[in-house]
């Protein structure tokens, strides 16, 4: 195992470096409240849910997702577990579907349960897109399918538009609520070159988030009819989200998609010659899925974690490039899954430099 630093020397993080390959790169708080396009309104801050910019953004989210209304709120798992939780009171019905590895289940503690005492049925099989032969497999009653665009444990995999159809319509003709957990359905948008709401016309309720592809700090959105929207703000004061002021939260998740929404098919079409680049590098096993629908796919490394580790912080004390996103463990021995998504950092790094850093970190193991 190669190694270039000693158990002395501090580790490097992203923010140790100039440029990454995922992402939008480093974020510089002074720089960005300096940004005087997002402090241009200083006078219209937000008072518990209430102010003229704040609620224009919801109204323009809401606009775009086809939806009559919309709630911004710090966080998607907040908003998720609230469209729940609506739908399982004015249903009686306490349980929900969802692929098995749904963010629900997989990173939020089982908020669902513990807060909400909500039921968790899963759908199919962790390692397989959700099909509708596994949706018509369950016996078990649920009020809500929450459908997950794209599948980010399974690399980003996306349903074509006619399999994403007759996965809602078969919901809903049961009388199930359907819910779209859209934290990347921006990224979405390139992949089924529709309207967001014609997307969205498929969901009851729709989540969007405004950090992950978009790059802001934090915030997200739940988007549905004005009844539903009227009981999520009621939930949010309950959950303790309805902050005295969201302005800094909302502003810059406003800036920030003005500056990227139009950038998704670019984002993608990184994501499909960049994809190709590591899928050939030696340790590369494998690239899921192989055709990268969105800006993000995971590549499965014949390598141990720390080898890979160790290597990332060469390179960034050489390149000053910050490559690895955290390898996480597979059930295959000495496999490890590495996820990338990508953004304006890798445009700003360019295809010469990105390549040569993927070769480095992804060299065969010397003897």
């Amino acid at each position: 195992m190669d190694s270039s630093y000693t158990s002395t020397n501090r580790l490097l993080t992203a923010d140790d470096c100039t440029h990454a390959i995922a992402g939008h790169g480093r974020i510089d708080p002074a720089s960005l409240f300096a940004d005087p396009e997002i402090f241009a309104g200083a006078g219209d801050v937000d008072r518990y849910g209430t102010g003229a910019r704040l609620n224009a953004f919801e109204e323009r989210i809401a606009a775009l997702l086809g939806k009559e209304a919309a709630v911004f709120m710090p966080s998607g798992t907040m908003a998720q577990q609230i469209a729940l939780r609506i739908v399982a009171d004015e249903r009686a019905q306490r349980a929900f579907a969802a692929h098995p590895t749904t963010h629900l289940e997989l990173h939020e503690q089982q908020g669902y349960a513990y807060l909400h005492g909500l039921d968790f049925v899963p759908i199919g099989v962790a390692d397989a897109p959700l099909t509708l032969a596994a949706l018509d497999d369950v016996r078990e009653p649920f009020g809500t399918l929450l459908v997950e665009l794209p599948q980010r444990e399974i690399g980003g995999t996306l349903p074509t538009w006619d399999e994403l159809c007759a996965l809602a319509t078969h919901a809903r003709e049961r009388g199930r609520h359907v819910h779209l957990d859209g934290a990347r359905l921006w990224e979405c948008g390139p992949f089924y070159d529709r309207p967001y709401a014609e997307i969205a016309a498929l969901f009851d309720s729709v989540y969007v988030s405004f950090y992950k592809g978009i790059g802001g700090i934090a915030g997200a959105m739940l988007c549905g009819t004005e009844a539903f929207i009227a009981q999520a703000r009621v939930w949010q004061r309950r959950h303790g989200g309805q902050l005295v002021s969201l302005y800094p939260y909302a502003a810059t998740a406003e800036r920030a998609f003005d500056l990227r929404l139009e950038r998704m098919h670019a984002y993608r079409d990184v994501a499909r010659w960049f994809a190709p680049i590591v899928a050939a590098a030696p340790l590369a096993m494998a690239v899921r899925p192989a055709t990268p629908p969105t800006n993000m796919f995971h590549v499965y490394v014949r390598a141990e974690a720390d080898l890979l580790r160790e290597r990332a912080q060469r390179i960034a004390r050489e390149q000053s490039i910050w490559t690895l996103r955290e390898p996480v463990a597979t059930t295959l021995d000495g496999i490890v899954k590495w996820e990338i998504s990508l953004g304006d950092a890798i445009i700003e790094l360019g295809p010469a430099r990105a390549h040569r850093a993927i070769d480095e970190l992804l060299a065969p193991v010397e003897a």
